[in-house]
Formats: structure tokens, sequence, C-alpha cells
């Protein structure tokens, strides 16, 4: 269907040349979008394509100053954009309009217990009694497959992890049975294993209650695993629409195109590095975190983070290290770099092991690592210019001049593909993914022996993805640098990494060459990681969802490790030339 698509009387939600404006500035133009009773519709686009601006017009709660300037929106009778009272829209949020934010943590109360913030909506829009309403909030917490319920109402946001706490929002919202939800970017900071969990119970929930969705999103592929229709945004404008599969398998616009080509990656080139002594060796890490107990009455909790984890690194090459959220993929890099503390093991970089060097010679050594972190914007000192950030970096060398060094920022701005005007810039004024290409051109305008990117790209849509894994490959050209590449997405990875390291719950599961570990992943976890990533795929038919269906290891006599009793002996033990697999105690591989 194309942008001038028009509703009938059997639409849920239809909206019509919906103009939105910010000041002067009209964020999103003409827009012309149907929904139906039941049905999942996508909205996709770049970041600042005004997707998020539509899904927020229909509640009525578009940031100040934006306001719609042009257009409706209606939902079944009622008119949003011009209400009949100034009760409506507050009537209609929750009890017939849900909506699930992006990060959880940030729209649950952090001073009110779960219970509390679940039961103050049924409060407000219904006449049913306190046990009822209990009753109704621990039906739902079963049905996002949360483990015993009735304790979890009295527990707070923060004892949560990413994933349970976007499953409460998912039950908070849907215990109204609202006829629409709106899910805004709801796991784009979830890792493939919790994301498809969440999306999987938003739909089922969502369809037992025959609740219409719109997912707003710019993970192409979950969108073709889950939308029945796509709605496609460039800078405010709806550029395509139609049916999911028709827009994949045939887009019609060159923007649609675009993305679709970004979102498939390309072939896997991978960084081998050189052979002989490793950069870096990482030998039987551990690291614990403690916390208090109950008002501190109990002595300490110790949560052992990481465990005896060992890697190596060759001078050039990119490894890999995937696992899900709080695996502690972080924590290594962390540790590393002296950022988080050692409980037992090694670190050896260049020969030397750091901790056995004076202070002076370890400082001298850990300079030659930097890092990139995830989210640029909250490492860059927003009080501070993109050249003074950048030059950052050269604060240990007293030999530079001043014009030397601002040559330096020059250069470097010019590498990372920015202009050397944007010097003069703060970080606000910059989109996420020119920050993240500052954030690389700080780390590497010390020329760096090696560079530990903390999920770089997993906060960016696919198109500055793709860039920034170019530039990666070509920055690592000129300055020849190592990387420890830590990520949640397995086809992201792919792309750079010449060997993967597979963590859970803060013990290495697998390790592997990386096209030896696609094509034959050995430990049940690493096969359910590669189940749960979707991706898009040029089929005889054009574009198409491309899922890896791994059934067990049937036929193996190895009883792996699963690492879901923390406490049981393990090891790695290899398989084929460079592939170990964990398993436990004493196991032997068969031949």
């Amino acid at each position: 269907m194309s942008e001038l698509e028009t509703g009938s009387a059997t639409d849920l939600l239809a909206i019509e040349n919906l103009e939105i404006s910010f000041g002067p500035l009209a964020v999103v133009k003409g827009v012309n979008l149907t929904v139906k009773p039941g049905e999942v519709l996508a909205i996709v686009g770049e970041s600042g394509s005004g997707k998020s601006m539509i899904g927020r017009s229909i509640l009525g709660l578009l940031p100040a100053p934006g306001r719609v300037t042009a257009g409706r929106i209606g939902f079944g009778e009622h008119e949003i954009t011009a209400p009949s009272s100034p009760d409506e829209l507050r009537l209609l949020r929750g009890r017939s309009i849900g909506l699930i934010f992006q990060e959880p943590l940030s729209s649950l109360n952090p001073t009110m217990r779960i219970g509390e913030q679940m039961f103050e909506a049924m409060r407000l829009h219904t006449d049913l009694s306190e046990a009822q309403i209990r009753e109704r909030a621990i039906d739902m917490l079963r049905q996002v497959r949360l483990d015993r319920p009735e304790a979890l109402l009295n527990r707070y946001p923060h004892e949560f992890s990413g994933g349970m706490r976007q499953r409460i929002m998912i039950a908070s919202v849907m215990m109204l049975q609202p006829k629409l939800l709106i899910a805004d970017e709801p796991t784009t900071a979830l890792d493939a294993v919790v994301q498809r969990e969440v999306l999987d119970i938003m739909q089922d929930v969502a369809r037992a209650n025959e609740t219409a969705v719109i997912l707003i999103s710019h993970d192409l592929a979950v969108v073709a695993r889950y939308a029945d229709r796509i709605a496609v945004m460039e800078q405010g404008v709806l550029v395509e629409s139609g049916p999911t599969r028709g827009v994949l398998s045939q887009p019609q616009h060159a923007y649609t195109r675009k993305l679709l080509s970004a979102a498939q990656l390309g072939a896997p080139s991978p960084i081998e590095g050189s052979s002989g002594k490793p950069l870096l060796q990482v030998e039987n890490l551990s690291v614990d975190f403690s916390e208090k107990t109950m008002f501190g009455l109990f002595g300490r909790k110790v949560h052992h983070a990481v465990r005896d984890v060992s890697l190596k690194i060759a001078p050039g090459e990119f490894v890999g290290l995937v696992g899900e959220s709080g695996s502690g993929k972080s924590t290594i890099g962390r540790a590393i770099c002296d950022l988080a503390p050692m409980v037992s093991g090694r670190v050896i970089f260049d020969g030397q092991e750091l901790d056995r060097l004076s202070r002076s010679e370890e400082q001298t050594q850990r300079r030659r690592i930097r890092v990139v972190f995830q989210d640029p914007f909250s490492s860059l000192n927003p009080r501070m210019r993109i050249g003074r950030i950048i030059r950052e970096g050269l604060r240990h060398d007293r030999s530079a001049t001043r014009s030397e060094r601002q040559r330096a920022v020059e250069e470097m701005l010019e590498a990372v593909g920015l202009t050397a005007e944007m010097a003069d810039r703060f970080p606000h004024a910059l989109s996420g993914g020119q920050r993240q290409r500052v954030a690389i051109a700080r780390a590497l305008i010390a020329k760096p022996d090696l560079i530990i990117a903390d999920e770089p790209v997993s906060a960016l849509d696919v198109t500055v993805q793709a860039q920034i894994l170019a530039l990666f490959k070509r920055l690592q050209a000129d300055y020849g640098f190592a990387c420890l590449f830590i990520s949640h997405d397995l086809h992201i990875v792919e792309q750079l990494c010449a060997r993967l390291y597979v963590l859970h719950k803060g013990r290495l599961m697998e390790e592997a060459p990386t096209p030896v570990l696609f094509a034959e992943p050995r430990h049940p976890y690493t096969r359910r990681l590669l189940s749960a990533s979707p991706r898009l795929e040029q089929g005889k038919d054009g574009l198409q969802l491309a899922e890896t269906e791994l059934a067990d290891n049937e036929g193996d006599t190895v009883d792996y490790f699963d690492a879901l009793r923390a406490d049981e002996p393990y090891r790695l033990v290899e398989t084929d030339a460079g592939h170990r697999v964990a398993v436990r105690g004493y196991a032997e591989i068969a031949p």
C-alpha cells in the first residue's frame, strides 16, 4: 500500500495527514497510517525519522514544545487530536492504549515496589477490589513467565534484570487488556536470547487479549519475524508501507532498499592478526562483587561475576567475546583495564604481567590499551568540545606541541569520517553515530596496540551499524591495532572477529575460530544463542527472514556443562584444532 493509505470503518486506529512540529521545524509530515484490531504494524526507520513521535502523538504525550500542527488521529470513536474533554485522553491511556518504553528502568518508579506500580492503573481505571487486583497482577506475571509472582510483587525495580523488568512492564500494561499496544524499541538494549523471549511473550499476551500492536523498531530482522505490515519512515515522511513479506521481497523505495541492504551486513571479513607471541593473555581471571544483605545486618553477599576465564589476542587480531546481558563480558574488559577488581588471575600484555610492574611502568603499558564504550553520549563529557575530548587521548604525550596536537585531532576526525569544523561542537550537537565516531577517534589518537570495544554498535540503527563496522575495518588496516570486541549480537562479531569466546554466567562455554563456531556450534548454550538471533538473507523470492534452527547435540556422549549450577566443576576440552568446549567434571570428548 502506498503512503496515501486511507482508513476504513473497520480500522481501530486511523492517522490522516499527520504533521508534528517543534516550533517552525516539522519532524513528521503528512503521514497516513491505519491499524486494524489484532494486527501488528511495525514502524521502521533510522534514528530521527519520526517513529517515536508518531507513537507519542497517539497518546497525546509529545515532549514540549512538540505539537500536532495538522491532520487527525482517530481511535475508534475517539478523536485524539480533538478530544471532547480534558479527561478523555487520560482515560484512554492505559485502559484502551498501552505503551511500553525502550528502557523499563527509567519508566518504573525506583522508590515503589513492583506490586504497587502494577496496582495503580487498575485502581484508577477499574472497580475491582484489592484482592481481585492482586490476583490479576499475579496471573499476568505468570503469563509473562516469571516464577514465584507472589514474592515478586514486594520487590523493587533495581532487583530485576533488564529482561525481567521488560516482562514486568508488559504485565503492567496488559493487565488492563488495552485494545492497542505501542511498543517503542522494547528490546533494543536486550541480548538476542532475552529479546526473543520478551517479544514472544508480548506477542502471545497480545494475541490472547486480541490487542493490536504498533512495534517501533530499527531492527528489520525482528520486524520481519513479528509484524504483519511495515511502514518505513525517512526524515518524517512515510515513504513506503505494505505487507511485511511484500516490502522485504520487493521494496519499492530507494530508502527501503538502503535499510534492507544495511541489515544484511554482507559477507564476513574477519581480521586475523599475526602469528607468534600473543599481545594479550588473560589467565584464570576471576572477579567478584559484593553487596550488603538486608540493612547490612547479615554481612555481605558475594556475586561471582567472572570465574576462571582465560583468553588471548594476537597482535592485530579481532577477537569476539559474546554472551547474554549479565554474563560478565563487560566486567572482563574492565578488569583488563584495571577498572574492576580481580580476585585471582593474571593479565599479561606484550609479555609483561601488569600487576608485577612498578606503578609508572604499569601506567605506560596500560596507555597502549584504549576503550570504546557502548553509549558514547554518557562517555563523552557534555561540557567539553569535540576537539578537546579527542585531544584528551594525548595528555600524557609531553613531546607534542599544541599545533601538533591540533593537527592530530583534525587528522583523526578525518580518519573517522567527520569534518574538522566539528571539533568546535559539543556532543549534544552530534547524532548517535557521529558521537560513536568521536569515541573511536579519542581511543585511536594515541595509536594504541589494543582496543576494547564494549558493545560499540548495539544502540545504533542498522545503517549506522554498517558504517561503524566498515570504519573499524578501515581503521584497523590503517593503524594495525588488535581488538577485543564485546557484543551480544553474534552476527555483528561474525563480520569482524577471527575467533570467538562464548561466555555464560561468568564462565567460558566455548571457544573456536568464527567460521567453525557458526558452522558447528558444540555447546548447547552457543546453539541457543544462534537460534535466538534472526537475520535477513537474500533468497530466491527476494529478502527473507532466515533463522538458525539447531537441534540438541544428538548422538554426543559428552555431558556439556550448562553453567546453570555455578559450583559444579568443569573444564574446557579441545574437540578439534582450536575448538574448545566446556564439559562437566572430567568427561572426555568422544572421538
